[in-house]
């Protein structure tokens, strides 16, 4: 069995029009979504084996957050390029290519491609994947290898506006 964990990056700042959308921080509201959404996984999902991050900075600011609940040394992130904006099936070929040492995993990314493959992977529909939204799947298979879409067991949809 393994554990897919989707998270779209917390809420970003416009403020600043010098900087480019791949630099955006996160805004006050982010830095203080993430980490209770951080805690608030971690209720439902006790251990993560792995984090994974877009280099985008508010994506991967957001997985500062996840990771010290995690137990996680920041250094310990996987960051990936390919990540920001990342269609739906530069997603899966991700999760395809993921250790298989790690049984639960978590991704930060971003919108549109994060609720497009959300939506792919079980019968349950997000419709949009809001910002420091958390969506996880559980897949019956023993690799990543043989992870796909459309049959996985939706676990739970999390999202900071629920509190």
């Amino acid at each position: 069995m393994k554990t897919l964990i989707l998270i779209r990056h917390a809420k970003s700042s416009w403020d600043s029009t010098a900087e480019t959308d791949f630099a955006r921080p996160l805004n006050k509201r982010g830095h203080e979504d993430a980490p209770v959404m951080a805690k608030r996984l971690q209720e439902v999902v006790p251990g993560i084996d792995l984090l994974v991050s877009s280099t985008a900075n508010r994506a991967y600011t957001t997985a500062h957050y996840f990771a010290p609940v995690y137990g996680t040394l920041v250094q310990q992130i996987v960051a990936k390029d390919e990540l920001y904006h990342a269609s739906p099936e530069v997603l899966l070929q991700t999760v395809k290519g993921l250790p298989n040492t790690a049984n639960t995993v978590a991704i930060f990314s971003h919108n549109p491609g994060i609720s497009y493959f959300a939506n792919s992977l079980s019968n349950f529909n997000i419709i949009d994947m809001p910002t420091c939204g958390v969506f996880i799947v559980q897949a019956a298979i023993d690799t990543w290898e043989q992870f796909s879409i459309g049959v996985n067991s939706h676990v739970a949809f999390l999202f900071p506006k629920q509190l």
